[in-house]
């Protein structure tokens, strides 16, 4: 079991958790989707966590094929910028983790970073902080995209027993 902590004080953000071998595939259907919040199914599931090998939050590219564009990061939908349709160029190899294990994580001040229409979109960087105030993870909760937290590789570090 694994339980993950703040790089800058040390202060436990999850329970222990169960490592994934890999980031489940979630329905991204409107059917599957919570009638009040409109949120997805979370990502990963309560007590597990898996990490993301794929590109998450910024900075963006253009992208190449702007005729045929993919969604700016993994589980995401299509974005595009003044200069055109963009990909993430962001930080592999995120902990993905359900959002309810890190309860004790906080909006930023101001909830920067956490535009959305129903919740933050989590493609504007770190929204989340621990209650030291380091900013230390994404969370992605709007109606049209995943449901899922994303913790930062570098502010957060793993404890295994």
């Amino acid at each position: 079991m694994t339980v993950f902590l703040c790089s800058k004080c040390g202060t436990a953000i999850t329970p222990e958790l169960a490592e994934l071998a890999a980031v489940p595939d979630v329905s991204d259907d409107e059917h599957d989707r919570d009638k009040k919040t409109r949120r997805a199914p979370s990502t990963v599931p309560r007590g597990h966590y898996a990490i993301d090998p794929e590109p998450w939050g910024p900075p963006y590219v253009v992208q190449g094929d702007q005729e045929d564009p993919k969604p700016a990061q993994s589980r995401g939908p299509v974005v595009c910028h003044e200069e055109g349709f963009v990909i993430s160029a962001g930080s592999r190899h995120t902990v993905l983790v359900h959002p309810d294990d890190a309860a004790g994580l906080q909006p930023l001040p101001n909830w920067e970073n956490s535009s959305g229409c129903c919740g933050p979109r989590g493609d504007e960087g770190l929204n989340r902080a621990c209650p030291c105030g380091a900013p230390v993870a994404t969370l992605a909760a709007d109606c049209f995209g995943p449901f899922e937290l994303h913790l930062d590789a570098v502010r957060t570090y793993a404890f295994s027993q």
